[in-house]
């Protein structure tokens, strides 16, 4: 699903009204802060049958061997370590959510949540879902991922009996019908994001005035640089050492990638660039198909590493100190909702709705960062990118 290419302008032109109308009315315009939190309701209604889907098409129609499995998994491992050690590293050096005003409940007042230690047993009690019905009705994305990622072996394993009435294709099929109209309605939604935004940004500027923007900014700069050091200290590692290849004959091939994932802000959208280019640096097809088509639902560098930095970035602006274990358990969230849902557009605020809610952290500052999500949005699309084309040529090296 790609978002209309006008969609960024209608944005832009959305904010700008928005601070016009803040500015000129003021804090009359309190109340359209009511829509930016049902917009953020509605995502999070289509986020856990999106990441059902997605996972469970990707099992059904995915076909590998445990060797193959392996070294792919050890890859994206250390690429979704690093993502996450940066994402978390810079949001706890530079601390851009400290002092940050926008949001009612950031202006000194404490915020009820759970705490979410990392341990053995609170881990457990996070994946086993009570009933079949409570991840779903909990938005427990942990639980939902371990009953897709069952459901999804159980399907396989089923169709492939004898005595099956129903083929794998067919039930692919299924799947990727139910993915597609989970798809419709997100991208319905997406469409509603400069309506969303007019709203958010009138009632931000009408009760606070400018001054969020400037917290906005670091917010901005830092997901950004962490995105970019992900592309420029990890990737190439993997491109030099492992793939015997030269960083600049790389860059030469993936600029168009880079360039249209940049553009649409899909890297799901950008699938055939990918592998054309991936054919160009001449990568054999059976790598290329698993880094990057079956790496769209499950190598996502970007998203997590922006999760990571913005989980952190809205506990420090609602005065909330996440110790380490809380922190590790908001990185193990980010990995869980990143399956289901790279690829389509504003995919991560989708799953950082997600993983706030698992962490215990209110959703109410979610709509004002989508006044400037479609920036950080670009970058996590393009380091998603970058992520499957290294994940490819690391593979097809590692498999000889």
């Amino acid at each position: 699903m790609t978002p209309p290419r006008s969609l960024t302008r209608y944005i832009l032109v959305a904010m700008v009204l928005g601070i016009v109308a803040g500015l000129l009315v003021g804090s009359t315009l309190t109340p359209l802060g009511v829509v930016g939190k049902v917009y953020i309701q509605l995502i999070k209604v289509v986020a856990i049958p999106l990441v059902l889907f997605s996972i469970l098409e990707a099992i059904v129609a995915t076909d590998l061997s445990w060797r193959t499995a392996r070294v792919w998994l050890c890859v994206i491992i250390v690429n979704t370590t690093c993502a996450l050690v940066l994402g978390l590293a810079l949001s706890n050096i530079f601390k851009p959510g400290v002092g940050f005003t926008g949001s009612s409940i950031t202006l000194g007042t404490d915020v009820p949540r759970v705490s979410k230690e990392f341990s053995l047993g609170a881990f457990l009690d996070s994946i086993i879902p009570a009933s079949i019905i409570a991840p779903f009705s909990d938005n427990n994305v942990l639980s939902v991922v371990l009953v897709a990622l069952l459901v999804g072996a159980a399907i396989r394993h089923h169709v492939r009996s004898p005595d099956a009435n129903v083929s794998l294709v067919s039930a692919e099929r299924v799947l990727r019908s139910c993915n597609a109209v989970v798809g419709i309605i997100l991208g319905w939604l997406v469409r509603l994001v400069p309506i969303a935004v007019f709203c958010v940004t009138a009632r931000t500027v009408g009760e606070h005035g400018l001054s969020p923007f400037q917290g906005l900014a670091r917010y901005v700069g830092v997901g950004c640089l962490g995105l970019i050091l992900q592309i420029i200290l990890v990737y190439p590692l993997w491109i030099v050492w492992v793939g015997k290849l030269s960083v600049r004959e790389v860059w030469r091939v993936v600029q168009r990638p880079i360039a249209y994932a940049f553009g649409t802000n899909s890297s799901l959208a950008t699938l055939p660039v990918t592998l054309h280019a991936l054919d160009e640096l001449r990568v054999p097809k059976a790598a290329s198909r698993l880094g990057a088509c079956i790496g769209t639902n499950f190598n996502n560098d970007g998203i997590l590493l922006y999760e990571a930095m913005a989980v952190l970035f809205v506990a420090q602006a609602m005065n909330v100190d996440l110790s380490v274990g809380e922190q590790v358990f908001a990185a193990l969230m980010s990995l869980a909702a990143a399956m289901g849902v790279a690829g389509v557009p504003e995919a991560g605020v989708v799953s950082l709705s997600l993983v706030l809610s698992a962490v215990g952290l209110p959703l109410e500052i979610l709509p004002l960062l989508l006044t400037v999500d479609w920036i950080v949005a670009r970058m996590r699309s393009v380091t998603n990118v970058m992520s499957d084309i290294t994940v490819s040529i690391a593979v097809a090296r590692l498999m000889k």
